[in-house]
């Protein structure tokens, strides 16, 4: 948590024990046992969406996480100004953050582990469009572990789960608001 520029790619898996395989096969060790990750995205109108930022309420395990992540920079990875910090209540946080005009207009919500190796974090992620490793670190770290997982820069996503979403309603032809798992 904190200031500084984040630096990340996601590779896409057939499943999850498929991508537990693959990572524990590199030698990353468990940082973070499985986890829900409940996220909103907050804009007021679509001020930070036309510049290419997000406003982030992260909430998982009872703890959340206020984040600002700024435009992309050019980069063969996703690269962007990343601000952090952990807030006493999400719940609050976000009635506070309404009262001054942004509203919740993305949710996501994902299964998360993490794993680390050297100075990369490595996120298997089980989401309702499939399943997602994430590489953060830098950029020869996310390069040399990737190429232990068997990929290479062709394989790198670059987009947000949002638009990972979108692109997975248009393919479908299903209605998407909110990427976020069934209730039942």
């Amino acid at each position: 948590m904190g200031a500084g520029l984040e630096r990340e790619i996601k590779l896409r898996y057939g499943s999850a024990a498929e991508a537990r395989q693959a990572i524990t096969a590199t030698g990353a060790t468990l940082r973070q046992a499985r986890r829900l990750q409940d996220d909103r995205l907050l804009d007021s109108g679509t001020t930070l969406r036309a510049i290419r930022s997000v406003l982030r309420v992260r909430t998982e395990a009872g703890r959340s996480r206020l984040t600002f992540k700024g435009p992309p920079q050019p980069s063969t990875m996703k690269l962007r100004e990343e601000l952090e910090t952990e807030v006493h209540d999400g719940d609050v946080l976000l009635a506070l953050l309404a009262r001054l005009g942004f509203q919740v207009w993305f949710r996501y919500q994902k299964y998360r582990e993490e794993y680390a190796r050297g100075d990369v974090i490595v996120a298997l992620d089980e989401t309702p469009i499939g399943t997602f490793v994430e590489l953060e670190g830098s950029e020869a770290g996310i390069t040399m572990l990737a190429e232990a997982l068997g990929r290479g820069q062709d394989e790198y996503i670059l987009d947000s789960y949002r638009g990972l979403f979108v692109r997975a309603c248009q393919a479908t032809g299903a209605p998407g608001t909110d990427m976020v798992f069934d209730a039942t």
